[in-house]
């Protein structure tokens, strides 16, 4: 049974104790271990791809790269029904992410003085799909739709091969269906240093995307903490939903979306915040009840002993720990929900009403998935096309431009005593000063 905790007889340590998300495994342990990996490969190349394959994966690989045969047996493993959900959950990640892409900008912002911005994409991505107790097609949709739309030329998936030696079929299908066509079965650690530097075999990235475990989280920060290695999409923990129910929602379904995230990992998080003492209690019971139904019940019982149901004086003190916990996936099962929307100001995505469960967001709305977990929503976005590409400015002033505003940047720079900065622009206006006193 999830606990019940009455939000204004708690204290403010025991608040924080609240909203806190469940403590990560030795953070000093993982590093140490991811360092290594990173190290490894970097040094060694695919001998040490190969060596970790068989170590962690259990897996002697004859190839890291998916064969054009394996593509075709992993489309003939699909059903056709198989086949046309993931058609379906591509093209509308595709509808929404395509009108994300930045326009060009340029404006004069002085006479003879024109600023612009112009938009390039990244030119090469690694796409990182983890396995590990669920494949997940749908990371692959994430992370591949946008990257097609940047229009980055190239695209490396990795994802960890299966014990027979072979990917995930259905993410090797809609890899395919999203355009990419080159694939690795390489994962962990391994998968990101393999990306961030480069092998014999595996291209090097300029930037990673994708979730994983805190091993390739680790890995991920140590590559993007090093000039030489990749830039990375963003930070990321344990997933996680908050859901702010009222009176009338649903024990059922509130209790279904509360499971829907907790079976991810032990390490997963699902809080109810509600000012129905009611329905709280009709919430955990129902949790405990679907729970039993479930084929994940080992991994729920360890999650869900971290999950809770808090109690508040009314849905806007519901919005307000909303916004204190800042969830990776916040539900709104209250009556008008849009109206509490404009009061959200920390989540990674919004899911409006009774009829909006948080699935949707994961396979097929349109929306991304790969959002900021652990609280990093209060400063930072979900997965988008702006992840893909890179904006460039541009300046071009004429003599006119020059002469107008060259002795703004000579008095800024003499200010903060920079006389080389002055001198660069000063000795273009004599130039100027000397020609228009000749003509």
């Amino acid at each position: 049974m999830m606990r019940i905790l009455e939000w204004d007889q708690l204290s403010a340590t025991d608040r924080d104790a609240a909203l806190a998300r469940p403590t990560q495994e030795s953070r000093a342990d993982i590093a140490a271990v991811a360092a290594e990996v990173v190290d490894t490969v970097r040094r060694s190349g695919d001998a040490a791809l190969y060596s970790y394959t068989e170590r962690f994966d259990s897996v002697r690989l004859e190839g890291l790269a998916v064969t054009a045969a394996e593509f075709s047996q992993a489309r003939q493993s699909l059903t056709s029904k198989q086949h046309a959900a993931l058609e379906a959950a591509i093209a509308n990640v595709q509808q929404f992410h395509s009108r994300q892409l930045p326009q060009p900008l340029s404006l004069e912002t002085t006479p003879g003085v024109r600023c612009e911005r112009i938009v390039r994409p990244i030119s090469t991505v690694g796409l990182y799909v983890p396995a590990g107790s669920a494949p997940l097609p749908s990371a692959v949709v994430m992370l591949a739709v946008p990257a097609r739309i940047a229009g980055c030329p190239n695209r490396i998936l990795c994802t960890p091969p299966a014990r027979n030696g072979k990917a995930n079929p259905a993410v090797v299908v809609a890899a395919e269906l999203c355009g990419i066509e080159t694939v690795f079965k390489v994962g962990g650690a391994q998968a990101i240093a393999a990306l961030a530097y480069g092998t014999q075999s595996i291209p090097k990235a300029d930037k990673i995307f994708g979730p994983g475990n805190a091993y390739v989280t680790a890995a991920k920060q140590r590559v993007a903490s090093d000039p030489a290695g990749a830039a990375c999409d963003m930070p990321a923990g344990p997933s996680e939903v908050m859901v702010v129910a009222d009176a009338h929602a649903s024990a059922e379904f509130v209790a279904s979306d509360l499971l829907a995230q907790a079976e991810h990992d032990t390490q997963a998080q699902a809080i109810l915040v509600t000012p129905s003492r009611q329905l709280a209690e009709a919430v955990s019971a129902e949790v405990d009840k679907q729970a039993q139904l479930l084929s994940r019940r080992a991994i729920l019982r360890e999650s869900l002993a971290t999950s809770r149901c808090i109690v508040v004086r009314d849905v806007a003190a519901a919005i307000e720990v909303a916004n204190r916990y800042a969830a990776e996936h916040l539900i709104l099962e209250v009556d008008e929900p849009r109206q509490w929307l404009p009061r959200i100001q920390n989540a990674g995505s919004v899911f409006l009403g009774a009829w909006s469960p948080e699935p949707m967001g994961d396979y097929c709305s349109g929306t991304n998935h790969v959002l900021p977990t652990y609280g990093y929503a209060r400063a930072y976005s979900g997965l988008s096309v702006l992840d893909f590409v890179k904006g460039i400015t541009v300046q071009e002033l004429s003599p006119i431009g020059l002469r107008g505003l060259g002795p703004v940047a000579v008095e800024l720079a003499m200010l903060e005593g920079l006389d080389a900065h002055a001198s660069a622009v000063s000795r273009r206006l004599d130039v100027l000063n000397e020609a228009g006193a000749t003509s």
